[in-house]
C-alpha cells in the first residue's frame, strides 16, 4: 500500500515506506489461535452436556462474549495498530505516523538529523529487525522500535542525510526535485579579512 500523497510536499518523494516488523504480530497471532481452541472446546463440552437448553444457551452467550473480547482486545486491536502505523522516509525527511482515532505523528527534517544508530538483539538479526535511533538536532533521541530490515533502512537514511550535507561538507546540498538554495560555502572570501 502506497504512502497516501496528501501528506507529502509538492514534489517530494517517498523513498521507505514501511510497517513494523511482523514479529510485534507474533504473540497476538497465538492469543487469538489459542482463544480459538479453547472457544470450540468450551463450546464442545457445552454441546454434548446434559444441561438444560436455557443454561446452553448462557453459556455460549458467555463463551462468544468472552471470545470475542480475547479477539478484539489482543488481536485486531494489535493488527490495527500495527496496520495504521507507518515509517516512512522521504527524500526530505523521516515521518513516523500512527493511529485511526488518536492520531500521532513525528517529522524530522533530514537536513537536522545529526546521526543514526540502530540496535539489533541476536533474535532482531534472526527476524531482520531492529531499533533504530535518530538524533536531531532540537530533540532528544527518538527510538523507532521494530523497524524491518533496520541495517539496511540505517544505510538509506544516513546516504540521505550525507545527500543533504552543504557541499563543503561532502554531499550535494541539493533537492532532487528544485535547486540549491544557493548559500555559499564559508571560504577565505567571507572570513572577513
Amino acid at each position: 500500500m502506497p504512502f497516501p500523497e496528501n501528506v507529502l510536499a509538492p514534489g517530494e518523494r517517498v523513498v521507505l515506506h514501511s510497517h513494523p516488523h511482523w514479529v510485534v504480530l507474533a504473540m497476538p497471532s497465538v492469543i487469538f489461535l489459542i482463544s480459538v481452541a479453547a472457544a470450540g472446546t468450551a463450546g464442545g463440552f457445552v454441546s454434548s452436556s446434559s444441561l438444560s437448553s436455557g443454561t446452553k444457551s448462557t453459556l455460549w452467550i458467555v463463551i462468544v462474549v468472552i471470545w470475542l473480547v480475547l479477539v478484539i482486545w489482543f488481536f485486531i486491536k494489535n493488527l490495527v495498530n500495527w496496520w495504521t502505523t507507518h515509517f516512512v522516509v522521504t527524500d526530505r525527511r523521516v515521518m513516523y505516523r500512527n493511529g485511526i482515532v488518536r492520531r500521532s505523528s513525528i517529522d524530522i527534517p533530514v537536513t537536522r538529523i545529526n546521526s543514526v544508530e540502530f540496535r539489533e538483539s541476536i533474535l532482531d538479526r534472526i527476524l531482520r529487525a531492529g531499533t533504530l535511533e535518530i538524533e536531531s538536532a532540537s530533540v532528544d533521541p527518538l527510538q523507532f522500535k521494530n523497524i524491518p530490515k533496520v541495517r539496511e533502512v540505517h544505510k538509506l537514511l544516513y546516504n540521505e542525510v550525507l545527500d543533504r550535507q552543504e557541499p563543503w561538507q561532502g554531499g550535494s546540498g541539493q533537492y532532487p526535485n528544485r535547486p540549491y538554495p544557493g548559500q555559499q560555502p564559508p571560504g577565505p572570501a567571507s572570513a572577513g579579512h
